[in-house]
């Protein structure tokens, strides 16, 4: 129903930048990556860039022309597939010898994939006829990796007309957006992120590029990311009743992954994936009847054949041990790595200041921050240049920034039309409005801080693409926003897409230190402080909700610790050692937690 893919991993979106043109650098070589596509004005830019380094025409697609954000995403997509197919082309028609792209394919493929088995077979024939045959068989076998884009849902503001007023609601971001994929010649599927939004959802229900064929093929297919299965079932119900099939959960990390983190209440990576472990026969079955049911109720083809669901996992996954048990013991169909991806110049697009800033940092460098606009944690890293230039204006008493792209436009606290909190304007607003409150100077000052630490995104995110394109010197010193995961600062130096994909499948040195913490035990970690954090965030206005959720999450927290107690024996591919080792953390963070509890209990007698 849909075509293998070459490699069991995925290179997820990375920001606005860092991914924009990674199928251009990887894709060819069978790696399937995602494209964020919310900012137009990147892309457009980018599109110029590789046009004319492709020898094309360019012709630029204005803000004044009508549903330009749209034509302006489906126009760079299909260039970033025309250029693919001819790299793949290409790559086919090279010679089998050494350094070729066509044998730089197959050896970056994992040792167990049928293609893998069939090159080295090809390797050791002696018969020059049938070596032949055996070249021109893989030749034909050689697909390239697929080309995903990326919405975060909540990105869907009302966009306004010539005369100020709003526009129809398939003129809002989210939906604009899709509709550029949606008319896109590409195949691939939307991997749609950060929760429930109808409009864009119901809009989606409309476009038959998302129904299926007789043969359950889709010319355009949904990926829901999601960070535990009661989201997943909750979403895929709500799409499956407006005729949309879910062909992938893409589970990730509440908290131990890049980008913005939206933490569980309290639930832990392990558990979540035996949940889906044991759910999942159930979930295809209860997505189906409502599917199906759909299906006919509009009168549309259906499937011959049962619809499959992939199942993957991202967020912290940084050994080919923990990749390996993954995809072994929870049956997952892949496995996503992001953050260790910026390590490596062939697949992303980073500029060459931040990529050393991140191969240099410490595990303390990498932090939960207030850094995005939306008000959700945002992970940071100390030391970049956006983190640099918040401090620099503030110090010269012009905190915030010009807001020029207005993606994060969401707060009408002060103004009618809604502005950024990264913006110069509100801060400046923020600001009187506090001075004038006569506050405790210590309370006035950490309230201004959380309202200075607001980055702009929009182009902090999207800068790096600019430098890295920029021939004239003029964007060079704009600052760059990079949001990895914790997992990153175990990676040290800026190495090779063949050291990366080996170390993937573990077929080279490790690029980590043997003393890292298990995915599940950093990704522990960093609840644990995410939870005595939002302990002392309510502890002087608790009430009966705040104690209900503290509650709940304390447990879950408990019941995962307890989960993984049982799992470590499990873990036959790690040493004697270092479960050991794991269980001793284990019992260390579960100290911390206990800890929590007194000043918690105190309250609850107040």
């Amino acid at each position: 129903m849909t075509t293998p893919r070459p490699h069991t991993f995925h290179i997820p979106v990375l920001g606005l930048a860092f991914s924009i043109d990674t199928p251009i650098r990887v894709a060819r070589f069978g790696i399937s990556s995602v494209i964020s596509i919310v900012d137009d004005i990147l892309i457009e830019h980018m599109r110029k860039h590789y046009s004319e380094q492709q020898g094309e025409t360019y012709q630029a697609i204005t803000v004044k022309e009508h549903d330009s954000r749209a034509k302006r995403i489906t126009a760079y997509l299909d260039l970033v597939h025309r250029i693919v197919q001819q790299q793949v082309d290409t790559l086919k028609a090279t010679a089998f010898e050494k350094g070729s792209e066509i044998v730089r394919y197959f050896e970056l493929l994992p040792e167990q994939s049928p293609l893998k088995v069939l090159y080295r077979k090809m390797l050791q024939t002696r018969d020059a006829t049938e070596k032949l045959l055996l070249q021109n068989e893989l030749r034909d076998k050689i697909v390239p990796g697929v080309i995903d884009v990326n919405i975060m849902t909540k990105l869907d503001k009302t966009n306004l007309g010539p005369d100020k007023e709003p526009l129809p609601p398939e003129y809002c971001d989210a939906v604009a957006s899709l509709r550029g994929f949606v008319k896109s010649i590409v195949n691939s599927s939307v991997v749609l992120s950060a929760g429930l939004n109808p409009r864009l959802y119901s809009y989606m229900g409309q476009c038959p590029e998302f129904l299926p064929d007789e043969q359950g093929h889709f010319k355009k297919r949904v990926i829901l990311k999601v960070s535990d299965f009661r989201s997943a079932l909750i979403q895929g119900k709500f799409l499956a009743k407006r005729g949309i099939w879910i062909s992938e959960f893409r589970i990730e990390s509440g908290l131990n992954c890049g980008g913005h983190a939206f933490a569980t209440d309290g639930y832990l990576l392990g558990p979540i994936l035996e949940e889906f472990k044991v759910q999942r026969r159930s979930l295809h079955d209860e997505l189906s009847r409502m599917y199906y049911a759909a299906l006919k109720e509009r009168g549309a083809l259906l499937p011959s054949q049962p619809l499959p669901i992939r199942i993957t996992v991202q967020g912290g996954i940084g050994t080919a041990k923990e990749n390996a048990f993954l995809q072994e013991y929870y049956e997952v169909d892949g496995t996503g790595w992001g953050s260790p991806f910026l390590l490596v110049p062939e697949a992303t697009n980073v500029d060459d200041a931040t990529r050393t800033r991140l191969a240099e940092a410490g595990r303390e460098d990498f932090y939960l921050s207030n850094a995005s606009p939306l008000g959700i944690p945002f992970n940071n890293v100390r030391g970049s240049s956006s983190e640099q230039s918040l401090l620099r204006k503030v110090k010269e008493g012009r905190p915030g920034s010009p807001c020029t792209k207005k993606f994060l436009t969401f707060n009408t606290e002060f103004t009618k039309e809604p502005i950024c909190t990264a913006s110069r304007q509100y801060q400046h607003l923020k600001t009187k409005q506090l001075e004038a409150m006569n506050l405790p100077d210590s309370e006035l000052l950490q309230r201004l801080d959380a309202i200075h630490q607001k980055a702009c995104l929009c182009e902090d995110l999207a800068a790096a693409g600019f430098i890295t394109t920029d021939h004239t010197g003029t964007v060079t010193n704009h600052p760059v926003a990079v949001c990895p995961g914790p997992n990153l600062a175990y990676f040290t130096r800026i190495v090779s897409l063949e050291e990366m994909v080996g170390h993937i499948y573990g077929r080279l040195q490790s690029l980590v230190d043997s003393e890292r913490p298990h995915m599940f035990i950093t990704e522990l970690e960093v609840y644990v402080q995410y939870f005595k954090d939002e302990v002392q965030k309510r502890f002087d206005a608790l009430n009966a909700k705040e104690q209900k959720y503290l509650d709940s999450f304390r447990a879950n927290l408990e019941e995962g610790i307890a989960y993984y107690k049982e799992l470590i024996p499990k873990l036959a591919q790690e040493t004697e050692r270092y479960r050991e080792k794991m269980h001793e953390e284990l019992l260390a963070l579960e100290e911390e937690l206990l800890a929590i509890v007194a000043p918690y209990e105190l309250a609850h007698v107040r």
